[in-house]
C-alpha cells in the first residue's frame, strides 16, 4: 500500500476502515527481504555488477565475440562467469528465502479483531489502522496500539518490552480513564473516537496525540501505548484500537533498510581490478607497438606466402587488432575464478563458525549463526566495538548476594580454618525449607543469616521487616502459597524475594495496608504514606502504622544519602558498615543503605496534615513534597546495607579484557541511567580505579557540553604531554598523541549532551576525546543516537566496526555498523533479524573475532596473495613469448591448458589453503590477542603485499620462460636430434609451471590436514592425467581439429634432458622465496612467528587448554542507588488504581505454619545443610521474567 512520504500528522477513526484507508496508511503486512521474484534478477545483477571484476568479465566476453581479435574461445569466458553469477545469486536468493520465510511466519500470525460487533481471527497482515484488537496474556502485541481498556482495575496493564529494549522487567500501561470501561464488545463496537496524533517515527520512549471522543478531547502519550513487539503480561486481555501498523510501527521504524555490506578487501580488489586493468592496457599498448614495428620492418617480407586479412590494410591497423588480441589473451591476470573461489571460502568459513561447538550455548539450544556470508574476514579487522548493556553485557538479573547488619557482614563462606571459600556451584546452599513459602530458586549459602533470623536477632528481624514493608512491588497469589511478584524493577524484585526468604513474606497489599507473614505469622501494617523515589532523592521511604499502634519511618537509598541524614548515634556503626560497602562496591555490587525512625504520634500527626496539603496544591507541588520529605527522613538509625548482584553474562569480563588486549576498543551504548551504567563498567572492569580519570559529560547546553569536552581533552593533552616530555621530545600534533598516552582514562557521557556533542561543529572534539580515552560509555542514548555514534566513528576513524545488541533499540546500531551482531536466545529477537552474525552470550564474542575472525581474515589474504601470484606467473608468460613470436598475439599454451589451469589444476589446493590453514592454534589465538592487531593494521593483503605478489609472479614468469627458452637452444634429444619444437617447448612450460605453483602452495601452508595433501598431489597427478590424455592418438582421432597436440607430452617428457629443465626452473623460481623467508623469520621474528614456534615446542606436551583467571574488580566505588524503576509508582500504590476489585485485604493464615507450637524449635533442629547443585537450564530460562513465582 502506498504511503504518504510528508505526513504531518495522523487522523485515526476508530472502527471506521473506509475513512482511514483515505489517508493510504500502510497495512500490518511486513518485509524485511531485499528481493521479490520481479525485482530479483535485476537488482541482484546490478548488485553484482557493482564489482568492477564482473564488469570486466562482461566486456572481455564482448570482445572475445569478435573473430577479427580473438585468439581464444568465447566459452573460456562465458562458461565461469555465468557459473560465478549463478553461485552468488543462489547464495544471495537463499540468504533472502529465509528472510521471506521469517516475514510470513510474523505476517501469518493470528490476533482477534473486532469487525462488524464481532471478534473475529485475522492474519497480523490483515489488520488495519483504526482496528480493535483484543490480546490475551502472554500475547504478542501485533501493532502500535492505544490501550482503551483491561482486565485490571483501572486500565492498567503489565507489558514485557524484551523484543524492544532487551529487558524483562514488567512496565505499567494505563488506558484513559473514558475508556477503562470499554470493556465489552457492545461498547466497542460503538467506540467511535478519532486519534489525531504524530506521524510515524522510530523514537520507542515517546508518543504524542489527542483522542476526540463525545465533544471532548483527551491527551495522549507514551504510557497509553502499547508498541509492536512488547508482550501482555499478568493481564488477563486488554483492547487496543491500532494507530500505527507494519512499517510504520516504531519497532519496524527501527529496523530500517537492509543495506548491501562489503568488506574492505572487495573494495580493495576493486582498486586493484583497475590497476591491473590499467597494466594490462599498458602491456597491451606495448605489445601492440612491437606488433607495428615487427610488421613494418619485417612482417612485409613475409606477405607473398603469409598475406595479410583483408580487413588488415597497414602494420597500424594490424597493431590495433594486435591490443585487443592481447588483451583478451592477458586477462587471466584477474581470472574468473577468483571470485568463485572467494565466494566458497566465505562459504566455508561461514559454515566453521555455525559448527563451532564451543559457541554453542546448550542451556537455550543456541548455536552461533553465520547469517551472512560476505563479511567473515571482516571480523578479523574490527577496531571499535559498541555494545548494548541490558541483555548483552548483563542478564538484566538481580540476586541478592550479601548484606551488612548492624556491623556484621553475611553472605561469605568459611572453612574450618576461618579462611574464605570461593562460592561456586558445588558449594552447598542454605537450607529454606523451615519457610513454606520460600522461593525455592532463591539460593544463599551463609548459614549464620538464617540461624540470626531463627533467634529472632532484633536488628536481623527489623532489617528484613524494612525490605518487605519499602517497596512498590505488587503481590499476586493465583492460589494458595503460590505467590506472584509483580516488580516493576528487577532490583526490588530481588530484595522482596530475599525477604520472603528469611521468613518476611510480603503477601499482600491494598492502598491502606501491608500484610506481611513474619516468621509464619500474618502482620498487616497500615501504609500511611509512600515517600516515593526520583533521580534527585536517591532514596524512597514509606511510613507504617504496626498492630500496636507504633509508627515507624523505614528508608533505603543510595549510601551518601542516607548516611547524611543519620543520627549521631549511629555513627560508630556508619564507619563500619561504610568499609563493609567499600567491600561490596570493590566486588562489582550494587549497594543499598538501609534505616529507619520511630516517629512520635503528635509530630507525625502535624507532619501528616502539612503532607495532605501538599499533595493538593497545584503549584509548586513536587518541590513542597520534597521539602516535607527532608524534613521527616531525618535522624534516622542505620540497620544495614544490602549487596546485589546485577548479574553479567558469563564470561563478560574476561571477554571485554581479552578483546582490549587485542587493541579493540569497546564503547557501551546504553539506555540506562548514568549511575546504572558506570556500575556495569566497573562490574565488566571496563572502568577501575587505578585509572587516572573518568570524565562525565552532564550538560544542558551546547556552549556547556563544548567547554566539559575541551577541559577534558586538554587535562589528557596537557597531563600527558607533562609526563612524556620527560622521556621523548614533545609530540607534534594530538594526533600522535593518540597512540602515546600511557595513562589510562574513560569518558561518561548522557545522551542530552551526547545530542550537542553530535552536532558538526563538536563531534570532531567528541571523537578526538573518546580516542584518547581507554573506555567510553554513552547512557541514556536513543537507538538514533547508537547509529549516529558509529557513523560518526566510521565516518572519521575509517576503522572496521561491530555493534552488538539484543532488542530492537540496537538494530539501527546494528545495520549501521560494518558488523552487526545480534544476541540471540532471549525473547527479543528483532537484532538477530537485523544482524550479520548472532549467538547466545556475549563472550562467544571473542572466539568469533580473535579465532574465527583472525583465521578467516589470515586465510583470505593468503589465499589472494598466492591467486595473484600464480596468475602473473601463469599469464605474463604470453608477454615474455611475445618477442619471439612476431608480436602476433600467438598463445604458449595450449588452448585446453589455458581453460583448466584456474578451475581444474590449480583451484583446489587453494582452497584447500584457504579453508583449512592456520597459522596458530585456536588455543593459542585465545592465549595471545595481540595476534589479532595484524588484521586491524591490515598487514597481511594490502596494495604493498600485491605489489610483492604481482612483483614475484612477473619474476617467476620471466624465469619460467627463459630457463627453458635458453635450455631448448642447447639441449638435444638422445638420438641427437632437436628437442625446439614449439609444441614441445609449451608442455615443457607448462609442466614446470604447475609445479613450481603447487611447491609454492605446500610452502606457504602452515598447516597441513589430509585434505591439503589430497588436493596437492592429486591436482599434480591430475595434471598429468589429462594431458597424456588430451595429447593421445586417441582423442586426436576423434576431434582432429580441438587437439592439436598428438604425442607432445609422451615424446617430450620422455626425455631426461626436459625433466632436469624442469628441476632446474622449479629449483630457481622456488628458492628466492624460500630463502627471504626463511631470513625474515630468523633475523625479524614478527609475534606469530614467535607463538608458532612456541606451539611447535609445546605440541608433544599434548592441547593446552587455556584456564582464563575470573577477572576480579578492583574498586572501592560506592555502586549507584539498585533502583531502575519510574518515579511516581508510590502514587499509584497509594492510589489504588492497581490493586484488583477481588483482592483480599488480609491474606488467609497458612494453617500449617501458625498451628504448630512448637515451630521454631522444629525449626532449630532442621539448621542442617543441604547441598543444591543448582539447574543451569532451568534457572537461565526461569530467570528471563521479572515475576517472581514460588513453585507448588
Amino acid at each position: 500500500m502506498k504511503v504518504e512520504p510528508a505526513e504531518e500528522e495522523r487522523h485515526v477513526k476508530a472502527n471506521a476502515r473506509d475513512y482511514n484507508d483515505k489517508f493510504s496508511y500502510a497495512d500490518n503486512y511486513i518485509k524485511t527481504s531485499k528481493y521479490n521474484i520481479f525485482t530479483f534478477l535485476p537488482i541482484n545483477l546490478f548488485e553484482q555488477l557493482q564489482r568492477v571484476a564482473n564488469a570486466y568479465f562482461i566486456v572481455l566476453l564482448i570482445l572475445q565475440l569478435i573473430p577479427a581479435i580473438s585468439s581464444l574461445s568465447w566459452f573460456t569466458t562465458i562458461v565461469p562467469l555465468v557459473f560465478v553469477l549463478v553461485i552468488t545469486a543462489v547464495k544471495d536468493a537463499t540468504d533472502d528465502y529465509f528472510r521471506h520465510k521469517s516475514d510470513q511466519q510474523v505476517n501469518n500470525r493470528q490476533s482477534q479483531v473486532l469487525i462488524r460487533g464481532h471478534l473475529q481471527d485475522e492474519k497480523w497482515m490483515n489488520i488495519r489502522v483504526g482496528d480493535i484488537i483484543k490480546l490475551e496474556n502472554n500475547q504478542l502485541v501485533a501493532a502500535d496500539i492505544l490501550l482503551l481498556s483491561s482486565s485490571e482495575p483501572y486500565g492498567l496493564c503489565y507489558i514485557e518490552t524484551a523484543e524492544l529494549d532487551g529487558e524483562t522487567n514488567l512496565k505499567v500501561r494505563q488506558a484513559l480513564t473514558v475508556t477503562s470501561d470499554l470493556g465489552d464488545i457492545s461498547k466497542l463496537t460503538d467506540f467511535d473516537g478519532e486519534v489525531i496524533c504524530e506521524p510515524p517515527n522510530n523514537k520507542l520512549d515517546k508518543f504524542t496525540g489527542t483522542l476526540f471522543w463525545r465533544d471532548n478531547k483527551y491527551s495522549l502519550d507514551n504510557e497509553k501505548m502499547l508498541l509492536r513487539g512488547c508482550v501482555l503480561r499478568n493481564t488477563e486481555w486488554c483492547f487496543g484500537m491500532v494507530i500505527f501498523a507494519g512499517l510504520q510501527t516504531k519497532l519496524m521504524q527501527n529496523c530500517g533498510r537492509t543495506k548491501f555490506k562489503r568488506t574492505s578487501i572487495d573494495k580493495l580488489m576493486n582498486t586493484l581490478v583497475l590497476w591491473i586493468f590499467a597494466f594490462l592496457i599498458c602491456m597491451g599498448i606495448v605489445l601492440s607497438v612491437g606488433n607495428i614495428i615487427w610488421e613494418s620492418w619485417i612482417g612485409g617480407n613475409f606477405q607473398v606466402y603469409l598475406p595479410w586479412d583483408k580487413i588488415q590494410s597497414n602494420a597500424v591497423f594490424s597493431g590495433f587488432l594486435t591490443f585487443w588480441s592481447y588483451i583478451i589473451i592477458l586477462n587471466t591476470v584477474v581470472p574468473i575464478s577468483l571470485y568463485v573461489s572467494v565466494e566458497v571460502l566465505r562459504l566455508g568459513h561461514s559454515y566453521f563458525i555455525n559448527w563451532d561447538r564451543r559457541m554453542y550455548y546448550s542451556q537455550k539450544d543456541v548455536a552461533a549463526e553465520a547469517r551472512t556470508t560476505t563479511l567473515n574476514e571482516e571480523l578479523g579487522q574490527v577496531e571499535f566495538i559498541f555494545s548494548d548493556k541490558t541483555g548483552t553485557l548483563t542478564q538484566n538479573i538481580m540476586v541478592f548476594n550479601k548484606c551488612s547488619i548492624n556491623g556484621k557482614t553475611y553472605g561469605d563462606v568459611y572453612d574450618e580454618f576461618e579462611q574464605k571459600v570461593e562460592i561456586t556451584e558445588r558449594t552447598a546452599c542454605v537450607d529454606f525449607s523451615f519457610n513454606l513459602l520460600h522461593d525455592r530458586r532463591f539460593k544463599f549459602y551463609d548459614s549464620s543469616l538464617v540461624d540470626a533470623v531463627k533467634l529472632e536477632d532484633p536488628s536481623v528481624q527489623e532489617f528484613f521487616r524494612l525490605l518487605a514493608l519499602c517497596h512498590t512491588v505488587m503481590p499476586e497469589e493465583k492460589s494458595e502459597g503460590n505467590l506472584l511478584y509483580q516488580a516493576q524493577s528487577p532490583d526490588e524484585g530481588a530484595l522482596v524475594t530475599a525477604a520472603r526468604n528469611f521468613g518476611f513474606v510480603f503477601r499482600a497489599r491494598t492502598p491502606e495496608t501491608i500484610t506481611v507473614y513474619e516468621m509464619g505469622r500474618a502482620v498487616t501494617y497500615q501504609l500511611l504514606a509512600i515517600l516515593d523515589f526520583n533521580n534527585v532523592r536517591k532514596r524512597m521511604s514509606v511510613i507504617v502504622r504496626d498492630p500496636q499502634g507504633q509508627t515507624k519511618l523505614y528508608s533505603k537509598g543510595a549510601d551518601t544519602i542516607i548516611f547524611d541524614r543519620l543520627d549521631p548515634s549511629s555513627e560508630d556503626l556508619m564507619c563500619t558498615t561504610s568499609e563493609h560497602l567499600s567491600e561490596f562496591a570493590g566486588e562489582g555490587l550494587r549497594t543499598l543503605a538501609l534505616a529507619y525512625k520511630d516517629l512520635d504520634a503528635d509530630y507525625f500527626d502535624i507532619w501528616m496534615k502539612k503532607f495532605l496539603f501538599a499533595s493538593t496544591v497545584t503549584e509548586n507541588r513536587e518541590s513542597e513534597l520534597d521539602i516535607l520529605y527532608e524534613e521527616i527522613e531525618q535522624g534516622l538509625k542505620l540497620l544495614g546495607a544490602t549487596a546485589i548482584e546485577d548479574k553479567l553474562q558469563e564470561g563478560v569480563p574476561e571477554t571485554i579484557a581479552s578483546l582490549s588486549l587485542a587493541d579493540i576498543k569497546i564503547w557501551v551504548l546504553t539506555g540506562d541511567k548514568l549511575e546504572t551504567a558506570m556500575n556495569i563498567g566497573y562490574s565488566c572492569n571496563m572502568l577501575r580505579d587505578d585509572m587516572n580519570e573518568v570524565f562525565i559529560i552532564s550538560a544542558n547546553t551546547l556552549s556547556e557540553v563544548q567547554q566539559q569536552l575541551r577541559s577534558a581533552k586538554e587535562h589528557i593533552l596537557g597531563l600527558s604531554r607533562v609526563s612524556s616530555a620527560e622521556k621523548t621530545d614533545t609530540f607534534a600534533d594530538d594526533f600522535v598523541f593518540e597512540e602515546a598516552i600511557i595513562a589510562e582514562y574513560a569518558l561518561v557521557i548522557n545522551g542530552h549532551s551526547l545530542a550537542h556533542a553530535l552536532e558538526p561543529q563538536l563531534e570532531h572534539m567528541l571523537l578526538d576525546l573518546a580516542c584518547l580515552c581507554k573506555t567510553v560509555i554513552c547512557c541514556r542514548v536513543t537507538p538514533m543516537q547508537k547509529a549516529q555514534v558509529v557513523e560518526l566513528v566510521k565516518r572519521h576513524k575509517r576503522a572496521i566496526t561491530l555493534a552488538i545488541g539484543d532488542g530492537a533499540n540496537d538494530v539501527s546500531m546494528i545495520k549501521s555498523a560494518h558488523i552487526g551482531v545480534g544476541i540471540s536466545g532471549q525473547e527479543g529477537m528483532q537484532a538477530v533479524l537485523a544482524s550479520d552474525y548472532s549467538f547466545a552470550q556475549f563472550r562467544y564474542l571473542q572466539r568469533l573475532l580473535l579465532v574465527h575472525g583472525r583465521w578467516s581474515y589470515f586465510r583470505m589474504c593468503n589465499f589472494l596473495c598466492y591467486f595473484f601470484y600464480k596468475n602473473f606467473a601463469f599469464t605474463l608468460v604470453h608477454f615474455w613469448f611475445g618477442f619471439f613470436c612476431g608480436f602476433s598475439a600467438q598463445t604458449v599454451y595450449d588452448q585446453w591448458f589455458i581453460t583448466l589451469f584456474n578451475i581444474v589444476y590449480t583451484s583446489l589446493p587453494v582452497l584447500a589453503m584457504g579453508l583449512f590453514d592456520q597459522d596458530v592454534s585456536d588455543q593459542n589465538s585465545l592465549r595471545y590477542p595481540s595476534l589479532y592487531k595484524l588484521g586491524q593494521q591490515n598487514l597481511l593483503f594490502n596494495k604493498r603485499q600485491f605489489f610483492l605478489c604481482a612483483l614475484q609472479g612477473v619474476g617467476t614468469s620471466f624465469l619460467l620462460y627463459f630457463i627453458p627458452y635458453g635450455a631448448f637452444s642447447v639441449i638435444v634429444k638422445e638420438d641427437g636430434s632437436h628437442l625446439s619444437d614449439q609444441q614441445a617447448f609449451a608442455v615443457t612450460i607448462a609442466t614446470s609451471l604447475v609445479i613450481v605453483v603447487s611447491v609454492q602452495i605446500g610452502l606457504d601452508t602452515h598447516y597441513w590436514t589430509v585434505v591439503n595433501h589430497f588436493f596437492i598431489w592429486g591436482s599434480l597427478a591430475v595434471y598429468f592425467a589429462i594431458l597424456f590424455a588430451m595429447q593421445s592418438d586417441g582423442i586426436f582421432g576423434i576431434f582432429p581439429s580441438n587437439f592439436p597436440f598428438i604425442g607432445t607430452a609422451r615424446n617430450c617428457l620422455a626425455e631426461k634432458s626436459v625433466w632436469l629443465v624442469i628441476l632446474l626452473t622449479t629449483v630457481v623460481c622456488v628458492m628466492p622465496g624460500l630463502a627471504v623467508c626463511f631470513l625474515r623469520a630468523e633475523l625479524f621474528p614478527t609475534l606469530t612467528d614467535k607463538v608458532r614456534y612456541l606451539q611447535q615446542a609445546r605440541k608433544r606436551e599434548g592441547p593446552q587448554e587455556q584456564n582464563l583467571r575470573r577477572v576480579r574488580r578492583t574498586s572501592s566505588r560506592r555502586s549507584a542507588y539498585a533502583f531502575s524503576h519510574q518515579q511516581g509508582y508510590g502514587e499509584l500504590i497509594t492510589s489504588g488504581k492497581n490493586m484488583r476489585i477481588t483482592t483480599v485485604t488480609s491474606a488467609p493464615s497458612p494453617e500449617g505454619v501458625t498451628q504448630r507450637s512448637s515451630w521454631i524449635d522444629n525449626m532449630l533442629k532442621r539448621k542442617s545443610e543441604v547441598a543444591c547443585i543448582s539447574d543451569d537450564s532451568t534457572g537461565a530460562s526461569e530467570s528471563s521474567s521479572k515475576t517472581i513465582q514460588t513453585p507448588e
